[in-house]
């Protein structure tokens, strides 16, 4: 696993792709590009999860929830899926979760612009001005991301 991820980053940096000066630039499973730059103003969690684990399907109603209510205003979720069969399963497991908000298919390349998913779930908090400012191993609440997201 860290072989492969180190051998990307090389690949990336030798290519000029990667990431970009103004964040990651990700595409979802619909087709859009996601990218960090289009979410300035706004607290943006990306979030790894997988469709075996048990803490990642314990916070995506909260995840869900929170991206319905606040991605107009001041809080975006992107999902990254890790470890999946095929596209076809995650797009069938996001539609019975309901999750509303975008999906990308996790490689090398994203994990080389995001960081690491050693432990499922992890989520990447960044800040309305773009900077990574958390990473949270392991189950996220939505009394924790309000927490972050409040600076409390």
């Amino acid at each position: 696993m860290y072989v492969r991820l180190l051998l990307a980053l090389m690949l990336l940096m030798l290519s000029g792709i990667g990431m970009a000066e103004d964040g990651f630039k990700l595409r979802d499973t619909s087709g859009k590009l996601q990218q960090l730059s289009d979410y300035k103003g706004k607290w943006v969690l990306v979030n790894y999860w997988a469709t075996w684990c048990p803490p990642c399907l314990e916070e995506v109603p909260d995840l869900v929830n929170l991206h319905d209510q606040r991605h107009k205003r001041d809080l975006a979720v992107i999902g990254v899926a890790w470890e999946y069969k095929s596209p076809a399963e995650v797009a069938h497991f996001a539609d019975d979760m309901l999750m509303s908000y975008p999906i990308v298919l996790g490689d090398a390349e994203v994990a080389a612009q995001i960081g690491p998913n050693t432990v499922l779930p992890t989520t990447y908090f960044y800040n309305p001005q773009g900077q990574l400012v958390k990473v949270k191993r392991g189950l996220v609440t939505r009394a924790f991301i309000e927490s972050v997201v409040s600076g409390k």
